[in-house]
């Protein structure tokens, strides 16, 4: 099996990995740099348990090969949060009750973050668009797309 090295910048970090030529971005994530939080579901880009940011827009990681990624900046679950606090979608996400398991939650968290990044005041329907490929069992989804309409009010507050 064919190695490369590719380098990337993942969660505002500079990275430099080793990856054989079929290994998913997941893999690389999970598996070369302890980055636990996205999640394995189904492996077949159904679910969206493994979406992270990928220059800044949602993708479901088992979908990509980590070598397409070489030059990409990757934002994952873990690098929502800043010094201690944590990223509005996070904090309204709690604050609403809108995790049970918690399986699903990274790849809602980040498909949020995502839309609030391109659309910093979406409508409901426009939530409910941006998490059409995160799967939920648990909770359903109305206290995650109210938590995310929060997060974009509180997010609103802060720039004016």
């Amino acid at each position: 099996m064919t190695i490369h090295q590719i380098t990337l910048t993942i969660n505002g970090g500079y990275e430099q990995v080793d990856v054989p030529a079929n290994m998913t971005l997941l893999q690389m994530l999970r598996d070369k740099l302890s980055l636990t939080g996205t999640k394995n579901g189904c492996n077949a880009g159904e679910c969206g348990a493994c979406t992270v940011l990928l220059d800044g827009e949602p993708i479901n990681s088992c979908m990509i090969l980590a070598v397409e990624c070489a030059g990409a900046d990757i934002v994952t679950v873990e690098g929502l949060a800043h010094d201690g606090v944590l990223d509005p979608v996070q904090q309204t996400i709690i604050e609403h009750g809108a995790v049970q398991c918690g399986f699903c939650t990274p790849g809602i968290l980040i498909s949020a973050r995502g839309l609030l990044d391109r659309n910093p005041n979406p409508s409901e329907d426009e939530i409910r668009e941006a998490l059409v490929g995160n799967l939920c069992r648990c909770t359903g989804y109305l206290r995650i797309i109210d938590a995310v309409k929060d997060a974009a009010s509180r997010q609103q507050a802060l720039l004016t």
